[in-house]
């Protein structure tokens, strides 16, 4: 017993110093508010992005990689931002995801607009792209303009907002902290930082 006192002390010290090697404010940021999580009683990590952001398409080989090293007790999602011009994509995204199809639709898109430099932002383009990757055309688009789709969209935007997102990408750990790759300066320091602040909060929980 007296062992395992100790183990949880020394467990707590090591994440403390792992908190404080970085700094609030500058590193990462605090929200003002705590904000809903959508994971259970696992840590979030959500990453907010948009398709015609290269800053995030190109975060994406880093971030799978990252992802292979997710601890125990995390769990991770994506949220699409959106504005008047984004919002079709944030829809086919949430429609590819009903359909079973988002593993193969979102690296699909990225690489569509940025690589093969495609247009595809209205509906009708994003349902052609949908049935390009092996998907139903009239699927697609009863998914794509369900109502539980389109109040997911509007439901992020409500988000984007209280999370503060100013760019993306931008990842926030257990609706309590705002790391943006512009904050964080680059892909290595991002993913250390949200190391230091996984570790943190799932360090309340043991």
């Amino acid at each position: 017993m007296f062992g395992q006192s100790i183990i949880r002390i020394l467990f707590g010290l090591l994440l403390t110093a792992q908190a404080s090697a970085f700094d609030e404010g500058f590193d990462y940021t605090r929200l003002a508010q705590a904000q809903p999580t959508q994971t259970g009683d696992k840590v979030e990590v959500l990453e907010v992005f948009m398709y015609g952001c290269p800053h995030c398409r190109n975060l994406e080989p880093a971030l799978t990689e990252w992802l292979k090293t997710l601890p125990e007790g995390a769990a991770f999602r994506r949220m699409p931002a959106t504005g008047w011009r984004w919002v079709p994509q944030a829809r086919a995204h949430y429609a590819a995801r009903s359909l079973g199809k988002l593993d193969v639709f979102h690296p699909a898109l990225f690489d569509a607009i940025h690589a093969q430099k495609r247009l595809i932002q209205t509906e009708d383009e994003l349902v052609a792209f949908a049935t390009e990757l092996g998907m139903e055309a009239d699927a697609f688009r009863a998914a794509y303009n369900a109502p539980e789709v389109q109040n997911q969209v509007r439901q992020d935007e409500m988000m984007v907002r209280n999370y503060g997102v100013e760019n993306v990408p931008t990842l926030i750990v257990n609706g309590k902290y705002r790391v943006s790759l512009t904050q964080a300066g680059g892909h290595a320091h991002l993913f250390e930082v949200l190391d230091a602040l996984l570790a943190q909060e799932l360090g309340k929980g043991s």
